[in-house]
C-alpha cells in the first residue's frame, strides 16, 4: 500500500500551527505577568489604596523679597467607585450644596474615558475641587454616611497684591491634552495656565508623594501598609524670586488706569524685567477658586481685551523711538557720521512730489540734534541714501543688510523672554517688497520705515530692550522676569549677553542725541520731572487711523544706568503728552524708592485722565 504523503504533510502543518499558538499564549502570559505590572496593579488595588500626597507649590517673591504669590488650604472631594455602596445621592448633594443634575454630570464626566483617560473603579477619582475650609467642614460632619468618599487636602494660590496678573499668571485644572502631554498629571490636578505659573510649571509644581494604605476584603481602610515604610513624601515646589519691583508695577498700573497701553522696564545690566504693565489689567484674585472659569469667560468677553498682555503681545508701530536703531545702522554702514552730513528739513523730507512731514526746528541738522528734535527728514534721507548706495548693488541687497541690523538689535523675531505668548513684531525684507511692488521699488517707495512707520511693528518689550541695549552701549541680555530659582540656575539665555552688529563707539553718539532730547529737545519734560538725574530719552508719535499713539523709550542715569523703559499709550497723541511724563515718573519711583511730593501729585492727575476713542472710553 502506497503511503499518502499529502496526509503526512498536513499532520506536520497542523502540529506546527498548534505549537505556534501555544508559544504565542505562553509569550503573552509571560508579558502580562512578568514584563508588565497591569495585573499586579489590579490585584494590589484590591488590598492597597495609594493616596497621593500633593506638594505645596513654590512661592513667588519680588526682587525686594516681598511675597507675591503663596498657598492657602483647599480641599477636593474624591471617591473610589468600587467602594461606593448604597449612596444617598440627595443627602450628598445637600452636604455639598449642589443639584442632582450637577451630581449626575460629574459622575458621567468621571466615567468618560475620553475626558478621564486614567479612570479606574479601584482608584481615587476627583468629584469636586477647591472647597473652602468652611465648605469642607460641613461635608466632614456627614462624611461617615458616604462610604467610598474621601477628603483630599490641597492648596490653591493666593495673592498679596491686586497687581501683576498678566506676569504672574494663574493655575487651573488640567485638560485632557495636559494629561496626554505629561504623565505626571491625572484628572483633577492643577497646572500653570498663563504667565510665570505656566513658564516655570516644572519648578513650581514640586513632586507628588504617596501614602500606601491597607484595606480589608470589604475595602475598609485598616491603616498604613508596613507602618509607612514604603510611603514616599511629597517634595515642595521651588520658590521663585522675580526681577519685578511690585511697587513700580503698581505705580505703572495706576498711571495707565483708564487707558490702553503698556509699560516695560528693564535693568540694563542683567536683563531683569522690573515691571511689565498691560492696561487694562485684571485682579489676579479673579483667577482662583471654582469661579475661575466664570471669571475667565467674563474677561474674554470684555471688548477692551484685559487678558491680552500688550507688553509682549501687542505689535505696534514703534514710531520715532525706532530712529535710534536707524541711526546705529547708518553709522555702522558709514552712510552718516556724527557731524556729517547735515540733512535739510523744510518742514519734512521732500523729493519730487513725495513729502514726509516734520515739525518746525532748525535746518540743516547733523545726527545729535536730529535725534534730539526727532527730525523725520534726517532719517528719511539716511534710508534713501542707504538703499540707493552703489556698494550694495541693489535695494534688495541693501534692505537685507538693513534687516540684519534690525534683527541683531532685537526686532523682527521673538526675543525669547520667559513668559508665554510673546509676539515677534515685523521687519520687512526684500522678498516682502518684491511681492508687494512686483520687484519695482526703491528707498522712496518704502521711506516710511525710516521713521518706524509703514510695515514696521514691534512689541513694547522690544522697544524697552532697545533702550537697554543703548544704555549698555552695545549689548543686551535677553529680558526675563524671573531673577532666581531656588536651588537652580537660570537658563544661559538669561545670563549671557547678546551683541548687535554695531560698534560701541556709535552707541555713544546715539546716547548724546538721547541726552540732548532731554536737555533741549522733545523729552524736556523728563528733565523737569527728574531734576538732578541725567535722563536719556526718545519720543515717538506713532501714526494711527484715529488719534496717534504716544511712545517713549529711555534710560537713566546716562552713565551706569539702572533702568531702561518703554511706555506705549494708545491714542495718547504726541510722545511728550503721555509717554515721557509717565516714563519719567516710573524712573523716579525706581531710582528713589518713592515719588517726590510733586510727582505724587502729578501721578494722581495722570491716573485720573481718561483717553477717549471715538465715542467710547478706551
Amino acid at each position: 500500500m502506497m503511503k499518502d504523503y499529502t496526509l503526512e504533510k498536513r499532520k506536520y502543518v497542523i502540529g506546527a500551527a498548534a505549537i505556534v499558538i501555544v508559544i504565542i499564549y505562553v509569550f503573552r502570559l509571560f508579558d502580562l505577568q512578568i514584563m508588565t505590572d497591569d495585573y499586579k496593579k489590579n490585584a494590589d488595588s484590591n488590598a492597597f489604596l495609594n493616596k497621593i500626597q500633593y506638594p505645596s507649590r513654590g512661592a513667588i517673591y519680588d526682587r525686594n523679597g516681598k511675597l507675591l504669590v503663596f498657598n492657602q488650604p483647599a480641599y477636593d472631594i474624591t471617591f473610589v467607585p468600587r467602594e461606593v455602596i448604597q449612596l444617598d445621592t440627595l443627602d450628598l448633594c445637600s452636604a455639598l450644596n449642589i443639584t442632582r443634575e450637577q451630581f449626575d454630570k460629574r459622575m458621567k464626566d468621571v466615567k468618560n474615558r475620553w475626558m478621564n483617560p486614567g479612570y479606574s473603579k479601584y482608584t481615587h477619582q476627583v468629584f469636586m475641587t477647591q472647597l473652602s475650609a468652611e465648605e469642607c467642614g460641613v461635608f466632614q460632619e456627614k462624611l461617615f454616611k458616604f462610604q467610598g468618599f474621601y477628603i483630599q487636602r490641597r492648596t490653591i494660590r493666593q495673592y498679596t497684591y491686586n497687581s501683576a496678573g498678566h506676569a504672574l499668571g494663574d493655575i487651573a485644572e488640567v485638560s485632557k491634552r495636559d494629561i496626554e502631554n505629561d504623565d505626571y498629571y491625572i484628572r483633577g490636578d492643577y497646572i500653570g495656565k498663563q504667565g510665570i505659573e505656566k513658564s516655570y510649571e516644572k519648578y513650581l509644581r514640586g513632586e507628588k508623594g504617596v501614602e500606601i494604605l491597607l484595606r480589608d476584603a470589604h475595602g475598609r481602610i485598616q491603616g498604613r501598609y508596613m507602618n509607612g515604610q514604603l510611603d514616599r513624601p511629597s517634595v515642595p515646589g521651588k520658590n521663585l524670586t522675580l526681577g519685578l519691583d511690585i511697587d513700580l508695577q503698581m505705580l505703572g498700573e495706576r498711571l495707565l488706569q483708564n487707558k490702553i497701553g503698556a509699560i516695560v522696564a528693564i535693568e540694563p545690566a542683567t536683563g531683569e524685567i522690573l515691571c511689565m504693565v498691560s492696561s487694562p489689567s485684571f485682579d489676579p484674585h479673579l483667577m482662583i477658586g471654582r469661579q475661575r472659569g466664570k471669571n475667565h469667560r467674563m474677561l474674554q468677553m470684555d471688548k477692551r481685551k484685559p487678558l491680552l498682555n500688550r507688553a509682549i503681545m501687542g505689535a505696534y508701530p514703534p514710531g520715532s523711538t525706532f530712529k535710534t536703531a536707524q541711526a546705529l545702522t547708518f553709522l555702522q554702514e558709514e552712510i552718516i557720521h556724527e557731524d556729517y552730513p547735515a540733512y535739510p528739513c523744510a518742514h519734512g523730507f521732500n523729493y519730487g512730489s513725495l513729502h514726509v512731514g516734520c515739525h518746525a526746528h532748525g535746518s540743516p541738522l547733523p545726527l545729535v540734534p536730529a535725534i534730539a528734535t526727532s527730525c523725520n527728514s534726517y532719517f528719511c534721507w539716511g534710508l534713501f541714501r542707504m538703499f540707493g548706495d552703489k556698494k550694495y548693488g541693489s535695494p534688495q541687497n541693501a534692505i537685507t543688510v538693513w534687516k540684519d541690523h534690525m534683527v541683531s538689535q532685537g526686532f523682527g523675531y521673538r526675543l525669547g523672554t520667559d513668559l508665554p505668548g510673546e509676539q515677534r513684531g515685523f521687519i520687512p525684507n526684500a522678498q516682502f517688497y518684491d511681492k508687494t511692488y512686483r520687484g519695482s521699488w526703491n528707498g522712496l517707495t518704502v521711506i516710511s520705515i525710516s521713521i518706524g512707520q509703514g510695515e514696521i511693528t514691534a512689541t513694547p518689550l522690544q522697544i524697552a530692550n532697545l533702550g537697554a541695549t543703548i544704555a549698555n552701549r552695545g549689548h543686551f541680555i535677553t529680558p526675563h522676569i524671573v531673577k532666581e530659582i531656588e536651588d537652580n540656575e537660570l537658563d544661559t539665555l538669561y545670563r549671557n549677553p547678546r551683541y548687535p552688529i554695531v560698534d560701541r563707539e556709535y552707541y555713544e553718539m546715539v546716547v548724546k542725541g538721547m541726552r540732548a532730547a532731554v536737555t533741549g529737545g522733545t523729552c524736556r519734560v523728563a528733565g523737569a520731572i527728574l531734576p538732578g538725574i541725567e535722563v536719556c530719552g526718545k519720543t515717538g508719535t506713532a501714526q494711527n487711523r484715529g488719534k496717534d499713539h504716544s511712545v517713549f523709550m529711555g534710560f537713566a542715569p546716562m552713565d551706569n544706568p539702572k533702568i531702561a523703559i518703554a511706555v506705549y499709550v494708545e491714542n495718547g497723541g504726541f510722545g511728550a503728552t503721555y509717554g515721557v511724563p509717565i516714563g519719567a515718573m516710573m524712573m523716579d519711583q525706581y531710582l528713589h524708592g518713592k515719588l517726590s511730593p510733586e510727582n505724587e501729585i502729578r501721578a494722581e492727575e495722570f491716573s485720573n485722565r481718561v483717553i477717549l476713542y471715538g465715542d467710547e472710553e478706551r
